[in-house]
């Protein structure tokens, strides 16, 4: 396979060149796929060849010669792995230093890369936090770190360094680990959901700062419960990674859809390539001016898929790259996909899971429970939404990411998500039988049960809770998700009309 220059310059890492005694060191990162090293062909900095005895390899673990390397002895270099390529007796001066490097791999032959990076000279940079380049997890290197910190702030750490696990779990977590942030947690329920995957009673986790909000919460999840429960839906599956294209004009813009169009196959099979559990659902195209957003929908499983998708994605567009000519650019996220951002698209096409949950409350539950009638209700939700729709809001609702973000805490969601899970439809009617019909409809919730924070002990501990720790759970847990929202849409509205909402703040949420 032959790589074009503008995916080779993106596995060097800019700003990566450093000065060290006695030579230099710079990084490359496989942002490609899985890769396997055989041996590296040359090197050269300012023109000038290194001697391969020169010239040695650090891969987070160990140190070895690059003359060491070979096919009876390769370096196997994951994707999203880095290496460290390290130069003995060469002398850099300040400013800009032409670079390049050969190195032959099994999959892609040999690379060639060629790039231009200022050199960083450590003398003067400013005070670092302590960082293990070889093993940055160990408690050796937590407790240097936290000594630094202590010594830099002028306090103790009392509070921050008290954890029970082994910092070992945190790796691909997080970086330069050094604690845990302690935030309150709370439980909710039991509710009850009569899901198409959650079906039962389920106690919820809630990790909040905010007073009121549990309360809140398990209010609406009991006149749900005393309404038979919560009916919940997916409706909707799609995880997306949208990459543009650069074309000479929009006229070739036209002949590229097309081309994709008629080679989706291909493009799906080098995308699945990448993993066994993701699967190219479809490609959406969205032509302007002289560019092509392709919006890449993927099912990703029981996990949220961002980094899923986004390998897969690189993957097809190696290969679109490698057989289309006339791509003048090429950018693997052109924020279309609108990762971690509150969009249009995702409403109206789905991001995450699109889930729905409906009840229907009885009259005489609101009015001995809730202190409200059905009628008021439904005209505060009626008015409500004409107010959303004047400011420009995306949720017509009164809190929706209230229980998502304490539920995504407690259960280790990447809790930026809840930027795009802000979006919420609701819905309220007067029944025939003058009870209230209620549905709230979430068209992009992002969320895992297996994969990123899902893992670490806290985190687990809550998901099992629920049942929705590791395969064929997500649905599920996206179901009780839902669930949980409609029960706070309920109580707030509720406190909104029957003006217990200041009270309700004042008596539980004030610590001052």
């Amino acid at each position: 396979m032959i790589l074009p220059n503008l995916l080779l310059r993106q596995l060097y890492t800019n700003k990566s060149l450093t000065r060290e005694e006695n030579g230099f060191v710079f990084e490359l990162c496989n942002r490609l796929s899985d890769a396997v090293i055989t041996g590296v062909v040359s090197m050269q900095i300012d023109n000038n060849e290194i001697p391969p005895q020169q010239l040695w390899v650090e891969n987070g673990k160990e140190r070895i010669p690059i003359s060491s390397v070979s096919e009876n002895d390769p370096l196997i270099l994951p994707f999203n792995n880095r290496i460290r390529i390290i130069c003995r007796d060469v002398i850099l001066g300040d400013g800009l230093h032409p670079l390049k490097i050969s190195i032959k791999t099994k999959a892609y032959g040999q690379i060639n890369i060629s790039v231009e990076d200022e050199v960083e000279n450590r003398e003067a940079k400013a005070v670092k936090i302590p960082y293990d380049r070889i093993d940055d997890y160990t408690p050796q290197a937590v407790k240097r770190r936290q000594e630094f910190i202590s010594r830099f702030s002028g306090r103790e750490l009392e509070h921050i360094t008290n954890y029970s696990f082994d910092p070992e779990v945190v790796r691909g977590n997080i970086e330069n680990f050094s604690g845990v942030a302690q935030i309150p947690l709370g439980f909710a329920g039991p509710v009850v959901v009569n899901g198409e995957h959650a079906q039962g009673e389920f106690i919820i986790p809630l990790a909040t700062t905010e007073g009121t909000l549990v309360a809140s919460y398990n209010r609406g999840i009991k006149v749900l419960n005393l309404s038979g429960g919560v009916k919940t839906t997916i409706q909707g599956d799609d995880m997306q990674r949208a990459p543009v294209f650069v074309f000479e004009d929009a006229r070739a813009c036209n002949h590229f859809v097309r081309w994709i169009n008629e080679h989706v196959q291909e493009i799906r099979q080098e995308a699945e390539k990448t993993s066994h559990v993701v699967r190219l659902d479809y490609i959406d195209p969205y032509l302007s001016n002289r560019f092509v957003f392709l919006r890449f929908n993927f099912k990703t499983g029981d996990a949220a898929g961002q980094n899923m998708v986004g390998k897969a994605t690189l993957a097809a567009c190696q290969w679109i790259i490698e057989n289309y000519e006339g791509i003048e650019h090429f950018y693997l996220e052109s924020n279309f996909a609108t990762d971690k951002k509150a969009s249009h698209i995702n409403i109206l096409r789905t991001r995450g899971k699109r889930v729905t949950a409906e009840v229907v409350l009885k009259r005489e539950v609101l009015r001995d429970h809730l202190r409200a009638e059905p009628e008021i209700l439904d005209y505060h939700q009626r008015i409500s939404t004409i107010g959303a729709l004047f400011s420009g809001a995306n949720n017509n609702g009164a809190h929706s990411p209230n229980g998502i973000a304490a539920m995504f805490i407690a259960t280790g969601q990447d809790v930026a998500n809840v930027a795009e899970a802000t979006a919420a439809l609701l819905h309220t009617e007067v029944t025939p039988d003058r009870d209230l019909y209620v549905s709230i409809t979430l068209p992009s919730l992002i969320v895992a049960t297996y994969g990123g924070g899902t893992g670490l002990p806290t985190q687990r501990e809550c998901l099992e809770l629920m049942g929705c720790y590791g395969k064929d759970k997500v649905n599920k847990f996206a179901e009780i998700i839902a669930a949980v929202v409609l029960a706070g849409e309920v109580s707030l509205g509720a406190a909104i009309t029957s003006n217990d909402w200041v009270s309700s703040h004042e008596r539980l949420g004030r610590n001052r």
